[in-house]
């Protein structure tokens, strides 16, 4: 019988700060077990548009049926490889360019898990989750919506 866990909370308002980051991560160093640790951050550019330069994204969502695509998405990646710990946290609101909006935090006992994890993880948010990020143009209110690629 496999293992199921809890759904946990994702969403933050706001960047993911650089200090929470840390704390997450030395969060962990009582857990010996761990041999390897994976960390995808995802980084708003400053893209360069027709419209102008992109200045932050704002994201939303339907918050429920996110958290559950997140919580699917977490016990698919337990299912598929040999994992000690998996955290996930996405941001809510603006994100200015430079900003984190996207911490995926992969532990397993060996490095390859944890890698091969990390990407699918990452992949699985891109084309599952329904967040909705509005891509922020100059500061004069413009925007345009962002398409996952």
């Amino acid at each position: 019988m496999e293992k199921t866990h809890k759904p946990k909370k994702v969403f933050v308002q706001g960047p993911v700060s650089p200090e929470f980051i840390s704390k997450s991560v030395a969060s962990h160093q009582q857990k010996t077990s761990i041999g390897a640790h994976a960390i995808f951050l995802g980084q708003i550019r400053a893209d360069q548009k027709p419209e102008g330069a992109v200045t932050g994204i704002e994201y939303s969502a339907y918050e429920p049926m996110a958290e559950q695509a997140f919580h699917e998405i977490r016990e698919a990646a337990f299912a598929k490889f040999d994992l000690v710990c998996l955290h996930i946290y996405h941001s809510l609101g603006i994100v200015p360019t430079g900003e984190v909006s996207l911490f995926v935090f992969v532990s397993s006992s060996h490095r390859r898990a944890a890698f091969e994890a990390s990407e699918f993880i990452v992949e699985e948010i891109k084309t599952k989750v329904p967040i909705f990020g509005k891509e922020l143009i100059g500061g004069e209110g413009k925007y345009i919506w962002k398409e996952n690629s």
